[in-house]
């Protein structure tokens, strides 16, 4: 009996399990009734043109080698090895005066323990205007003085914390925070897998700023063995002393999902690191003016961006596990389209941010 290679038996077993492994529900088109009870779900006309454009790839990449539709490296490193793409792309925006930030949050007095919205205005009519003002009073003034070398400590991580006990996670102040970090130490992160929870990590989207333009870089998975050498590609870009992660909706997928596979290798995790989901900031910023908050739905409404021939994000494993089952690399196309525009409209939506909360200020 011949021998079978094992990735390809990973890949055969991915696909035979995909209908007992789908995590949406697809349901009737307009029963708006239904989605009320599905955690995700999908409706039928866009399932059947998932279907049918995942049927179209499979015949137009018949036999076409995985070099000649990709242009990328292969990454060898600890990890084993994984393939590599990247991809350039320009950007604009994302200025902040720092010391105009900072001057913002001197002037909130209730980032003092003890110190309310009405306890503000009885020290600011008392001529208390500033936190620094506080450092003479007789209460308030250990704390206060806590505050200010927090400040000028510089680590956002800190400052990020200290807002986030007296203000909501989407306070323009903990967006403030970017301003203590320079463009070149954002790390956009957006990844792809084969499930909602402890599945592997089939693409991992990673964005830096370099020379003033996005670089995109993503790690691929070409066999599900290949995780391992894209998890730790991943997190040399986590790695500097300040870097900064930025995600959509990260803070509950992205980062959790990242931490959980990387335990799963016994690796080590990412350090606590400055976070800013733009999501959160993107809800307070639009959804009173949004129909919805969903990246596809910002790009478009903001930015004018209509995406061509995307897959539902729900529908990811079943196109990447008939590549593991075909071999055919024709639905990784939309995969890796659909990863670098997330990673791109991520980006954007970021600067976009930051330029209105400079105007602001």
């Amino acid at each position: 009996m011949a021998a079978v290679h094992a990735p390809a038996r990973i890949g055969a077993l991915w696909q035979q399990r995909m209908e007992t492994l789908r995590e949406f529900e697809v349901i009737r088109d307009g029963n708006v009734f239904k989605t009320n009870f599905s955690k995700s779900y999908l409706f039928s006309s866009e399932y059947d043109r998932g279907r049918q454009h995942l049927n179209k790839l499979l015949d137009m990449y018949q036999g076409v080698p995985f070099d000649t539709v990709f242009s990328g490296d292969e990454l060898v490193n600890e990890g084993g090895a994984c393939f590599v793409l990247k991809s350039c792309h320009t950007l604009t925006g994302g200025v902040m005066d720092l010391e105009r930030f900072r001057s913002e949050v001197l002037a909130d007095l209730t980032l003092i323990r003890g110190v309310g919205k009405t306890t503000q205005m009885r020290l600011k009519a008392r001529g208390y205007q500033t936190i620094c003002d506080l450092v003479q009073h007789p209460k308030f003034r250990i704390p206060a003085f806590q505050v200010i070398e927090h400040l000028k400590g510089g680590n956002s991580s800190e400052i990020m914390n200290l807002i986030g006990r007296r203000h909501s996670r989407s306070h323009p102040f903990v967006l403030g925070m970017a301003g203590f970090h320079e463009p070149e130490e954002y790390v956009f992160l957006d990844i792809e897998t084969m499930g909602l929870f402890s599945r592997p990590i089939i693409l991992f989207g990673v964005g830096m700023i370099k020379n003033g333009r996005l670089v995109v870089y993503q790690y691929l998975l070409r066999d599900i063995d290949e995780e391992r050498a894209a998890l730790v590609a991943t997190c040399a870009h986590l790695s500097g002393d300040r870097q900064a992660l930025v995600t959509f909706n990260g803070k509950s997928f992205d980062l959790p999902y990242l931490q959980d596979r990387l335990a799963y290798y016994g690796m080590e995790g990412v350090s606590r690191i400055p976070h800013f989901d733009v999501l959160h900031f993107s809800r307070r910023r639009w959804r009173d003016h949004l129909p919805s908050l969903r990246l596809s739905v910002l790009e478009r409404e903001i930015f004018g961006i209509c995406r061509h021939d995307d897959i539902p994000g729900q529908m990811v494993p079943e196109f990447y596990g008939t590549y593991l089952n075909t071999k055919n690399c024709g639905p990784l196309v939309p995969i890796i389209e659909h990863n670098k525009q997330d990673v791109v409209s991520l980006a954007m939506l970021f600067f976009r941010l930051l330029e209105d909360f400079h105007d602001c200020c």
